[in-house]
């Protein structure tokens, strides 16, 4: 079930078996030559949706603008700064759970929004527990699908050294199994991007030109996508009946 094609009767009657949802959040930056600008955000709202159709479970719009400041040298990324998203995350979550849910459950495609999630967290608890709000019930979880055990071994199997840190073959395969008709074959020069720091915008330009690092996604294809899919899903499904069972 998804929130954004449900109307506030179905949700009111949703919320009368279950108070549980899933957010996906993720990002609108630059991702290789031929990554889709959206792929953070496609990525986990891909994954939500698979899990929504082997469990009931409400998925929310995706959040998919993130922290993606350093990413803003290249044409098309869109970022918030840290402080702009926890308001909205905080937001978010506050709205929910005033119509009843409880459990809220983010599943992630973006590492650089991992901080600001987690301070989310923490700046919703603390609200609690000064008194500004009674959320002693509530309950938050981020889940990050690139880290998920299952995903990380098949993503080493299926391209070994050549995935990287930023536009991998993995998240980049997903998103062509999501949109087929948009996979992109572009040349890689180098073949596999150089990898190391970096501190802001201008920075990552000088330094990875074409945007990747450490990784070589001339290696996605459609068919790594689907079983990466499959992988994330299991993994998610497992990881979110626990969180709901709480």
């Amino acid at each position: 079930m998804r929130l954004q094609t449900a109307t506030w009767p179905d949700v009111e009657a949703y919320l009368e078996h279950s108070d549980a949802v899933i957010v996906p959040i993720g990002s609108t930056e630059q991702h290789g030559p031929n990554g889709m600008l959206g792929t953070d955000a496609i990525c986990p709202e891909t994954i939500a949706f698979g899990v929504a159709e082997s469990m009931q479970v409400l998925v929310a719009p995706t959040l998919s603008i993130g922290q993606a400041h350093h990413h803003l040298g290249f044409p098309g990324t869109i970022a918030l700064r840290p402080s702009t998203l926890l308001a909205v995350l905080v937001d978010v979550v506050r709205s929910l759970y005033r119509h009843g849910f409880r459990h809220v459950y983010f599943l992630n495609g973006h590492g650089g929004n991992v901080a600001t999630v987690n301070t989310a967290f923490q700046e919703i608890y603390a609200q609690s527990t000064f008194g500004d709000a009674s959320l002693s019930d509530l309950r938050l979880r981020l889940c990050n699908w690139y880290m998920s055990p299952t995903v990380g071994k098949l993503s080493k199997e299926l391209f070994g050294d050549q995935e990287g840190s930023h536009a991998t073959p993995s998240e980049v395969s997903l998103t062509f199994y999501a949109y087929p008709d948009d996979v992109k074959s572009t040349p890689m020069s180098p073949t596999l991007a150089p990898t190391g720091s970096i501190r802001d915008a201008d920075d990552y330009r000088t330094q990875f030109a074409d945007g990747r690092i450490g990784s070589n996604p001339a290696l996605a294809t459609v068919e790594a996508g689907a079983r990466l899919f499959e992988a994330s899903v299991n993994d998610v499904l497992e990881d979110f009946r626990g969180f709901i069972s709480t």
